[in-house]
């Protein structure tokens, strides 16, 4: 099993970092926008936009043999105060069963103008190296 996965975000090789990366137990996804498959437009709504984040650190930690139930903090990054509850009825559905610490931390902007979240996401599993 690698320590470390990239996404095919166009970011992760230009700025020099990888999606998630496993230490001992611990596995560590980066900041997660909605970039939506090639070809697809960002979702216009916080809730499909969370969902979209949650899917890709998920698909992450699968990589590097972690699980949703797995998770122990998320960090959620919104634009706007009024997506809270969209992006927090995602993150229940996402993490939910796991019930992580969290924090939702209200941005002036993120690097795209059509992303209203980014998501981090810790996980703690054994079997790391």
């Amino acid at each position: 099993m690698s320590d470390a996965v990239t996404s095919g975000s166009p970011y992760e090789q230009r700025y020099g970092f990888v999606r998630a990366r496993r230490v001992g137990d611990r596995v560590l996804v980066a900041g997660t926008a909605p970039i939506p498959p090639s070809g697809q437009e960002v979702a216009p709504s916080a809730y499909d936009q969370m969902i979209r984040c949650g899917r890709i650190a998920i698909e992450a930690l699968a990589e590097l043999g972690a699980a949703p139930q797995d998770v122990v903090r998320t960090r959620m990054f919104i634009i706007d105060p009024a997506d809270a509850d969209e992006v927090g009825r995602a993150h229940a559905e996402l993490f939910g069963t796991a019930a992580p610490v969290a924090t939702m931390v209200v941005v002036a902007a993120l690097l795209d103008p059509a992303w209203k979240v980014e998501l981090e996401v810790e996980a703690v599993a054994p079997g790391g190296g």
